[in-house]
């Protein structure tokens, strides 16, 4: 008798072929090549399958099928960890991208968005009540993969972090069962989900919080690279006494002849007839090459780095938590940018103060609670690069950072062998984290983003 050739990764694939309503995509497939590509192109997984599934039935039978078979498991909301975890080579890559419906309770101030939702799905459901969510500052990014590990934005400081704004989730856990976490129903879940990235389960559903902000002021404002230790200085100035209702990211990227420019985007979410209070500080700051500040829909503002998010190119992604800006981390920044190795890289430095500070350490897993910047080092490339040059002014300028930096970074953006750096993050969360860990998935079935414990297998395990 001939041996048998099956596999668990085929015996998976039968398996769930025959249960799931969802699309499987194996090797070989139609649409599996295009099924397996992340937005950083430089991740080059070839997962055993790739399931679509369409409801949390399917993800209950996903996860199941993995767990049976011993696949390793990754999850995939909008894809853009630039690490690629979000993908498992070899493994079985839960895509979320069939589930993205939102609805919005008007009266109670309340979106509920599948797991698969990004960030613009939501605005677009939210946009015609005039009520906001809590997000990151790209449209394209999955609103789950923003908010289990933080959610810096540009109403940090009127409203939270966007993990601050999650009411209750539905989680599909690694024993098959789907449940609520919530003030009232799982509480210790809940915790650990606000800050402690997708190592629990995969989150099928997200309740969060609306706030009625409807027209903004903002304002894309590019100034050249000479320029930039006055305007940075002037920068540090105004946000040192800014209200809540003013957020401002500054940075640098690529200009229209590649040149890197100088930005500042502040964003002003309070009474709109303080506008000539709000534009007078930032014109105190010199005239701009480009950009004012003037009156937006909040749902525009949120699109001004849509262009900087190319699916398909090469990415490295480096962060530092800095306590200020000091006259040397300010000619860091400056000198970042004069070195840069590429048009498509940036940085962007992220204002975290008001409520996002006032949240009380033990309440989420999330613990860094003081006023901080967090200096995000976005190295980008075409793939037919040498990638060296790029990964290095990335690494580098980190490093620079590093010694003016606060412990720890940024859970969502850390590499995959930042391990200590994310143990620092959680701080004296830590214990806790661990123990919810060890109670909702004791053999280690997810890893996600900010992963709880080292692990040698590839960052998508």
């Amino acid at each position: 008798m001939a041996p048998s050739t099956t596999t668990p990764a085929s015996a998976a694939v039968r398996s769930l072929r025959a249960s799931l309503r969802g699309s499987v995509l194996a090797p070989g497939d139609g649409g599996y090549d295009a099924a397996r590509r992340l937005w950083n192109g430089s991740v080059d997984a070839r997962p055993a399958v790739v399931v679509r599934p369409v409801d949390e039935a399917d993800v209950v039978r996903a996860v199941g099928v993995a767990r049976t078979h011993g696949l390793s498991l990754a999850v995939r909301g909008g894809g853009h960890d630039w690490a690629g975890r979000s993908t498992a080579d070899g493994g079985l890559v839960v895509d979320l991208s069939a589930m993205r419906a939102v609805t919005v309770d008007r009266d109670a101030r309340l979106a509920v968005a599948q797991g698969g939702a990004r960030a613009g799905d939501v605005l677009e459901a939210t946009r015609p009540h005039g009520l906001a969510p809590v997000t990151g500052t790209v449209k394209a990014v999955g609103l789950a993969g923003v908010t289990l590990a933080g959610g810096y934005g540009l109403l940090n400081g009127r409203c939270g972090l966007a993990l601050d704004n999650l009411v209750a989730a539905r989680v599909v856990l690694a024993d098959g069962r789907a449940v609520t976490a919530s003030a009232d129903e799982h509480p210790d879940l809940y915790w650990a989900l606000r800050g402690g990235g997708g190592n629990f389960g995969v989150v099928t559903e997200l309740r969060c919080r609306l706030h009625p902000i409807g027209t903004v002021l903002a304002g894309m404002l590019l100034y050249p690279l000479d320029r930039a230790p006055a305007v940075l200085r002037g920068y540090r100035d105004l946000i040192a006494d800014a209200e809540d209702e003013l957020t401002v990211m500054t940075g640098f990227f690529g200009g229209p002849d590649g040149r890197p420019l100088l930005f500042l985007l502040p964003v002003w979410s309070g009474d709109i007839d303080r506008c000539h209070d709000v534009v007078d500080r930032f014109d105190r700051l010199g005239t701009p090459l480009a950009g004012r500040v003037c009156p937006h829909e909040y749902a525009e503002v949120l699109g001004m780095f849509d262009q900087s998010v190319v699916d398909g190119r090469h990415n490295e992604v480096r962060t530092q938590w800095l306590p200020e800006f000091t006259d040397r981390s300010l000619d860091l920044l400056a000198d970042a940018a004069a070195g840069v190795t590429s048009p498509y890289s940036g940085m962007y430095v992220h204002h975290f103060h008001g409520a996002a500070g006032r949240v009380p350490v033990p309440d989420t897993a999330f613990a860094l609670r003081r006023d901080h910047l967090l200096v995000e080092i976005a190295a980008a490339w075409e793939p037919a690069d040498e990638a060296g040059p790029h990964r290095r002014w990335a690494r580098e300028v980190s490093a620079a950072f590093a010694r003016h930096a606060l412990p720890g970074g940024y859970p969502n953006l850390l590499g995959p062998e930042e391990y200590q750096r994310a143990i620092a993050a959680f701080g004296p969360n830590t214990g806790r984290l661990l123990k919810v860990k060890e109670r909702y998935d004791p053999d280690h079935l997810f890893s996600a983003v900010a992963a709880l414990e080292p692990t040698e297998t590839t960052p998508g395990a």
